[in-house]
């Protein structure tokens, strides 16, 4: 059975941009990218005392049961150099499971939908980008109805320095 799912990608150690672009690679042949926002630098959320966050959604399709993707996840995390801190501290890649399907589940750290994602503008607003149309299953709004309520001004799409801009 193959599953639809949202992934969020974000970092904020090293070379952010290259650390997304390293993770999304990475997600193949596993995970069939369908479709990704832009990338968004975002303020941080939760712990406020480290540097900025690149994010980025991706829309994919898998075969991994939901205890396999996380697995994967996780897994892939810590191949790309992540190494663990604290709630909500800096990190080098972080991979959070969004959405599979419309599934709801709580069960071995899997938490679907993601948890607070209605309160994450750093979520939402990439989210919004590929899927505004994306009725949560819990909350019964859209993404787009989600994002209408949150403060979104601590993200802003990344514009690399001019010398890292593609030719």
């Amino acid at each position: 059975m193959t599953h639809t799912i949202y992934l969020g990608l974000g970092s904020n150690m090293g070379d952010r941009l290259s650390n997304l672009v390293a993770a999304r690679t990475a997600l193949e042949p596993t995970i069939l990218a369908l479709d990704a926002s832009r990338i968004y630098e975002t303020t941080p959320w939760g712990y406020l005392d480290q540097p900025d966050f690149l994010n980025q959604v991706v829309k994919g399709e898998t075969g991994l049961s939901p205890s396999d993707l996380l697995l994967f996840t996780k897994d892939l995390e810590r191949k790309l150099g992540r190494i663990a801190t604290f709630r909500n501290g800096p990190r080098l890649i972080d991979i959070d499971i969004l959405f599979i399907d419309d599934l709801l589940l709580s069960k071995d750290g899997l938490e679907l939908p993601h948890p607070r994602i209605d309160e994450r503008a750093f979520v939402l607003v990439p989210l919004a980008e590929i899927a505004p149309c994306l009725v949560h299953p819990t909350l019964n709004r859209t993404i787009e109805q989600l994002m209408a309520n949150i403060d979104t001004s601590g993200v802003r799409p990344f514009l690399p320095s001019a010398g890292l801009a593609p030719a």
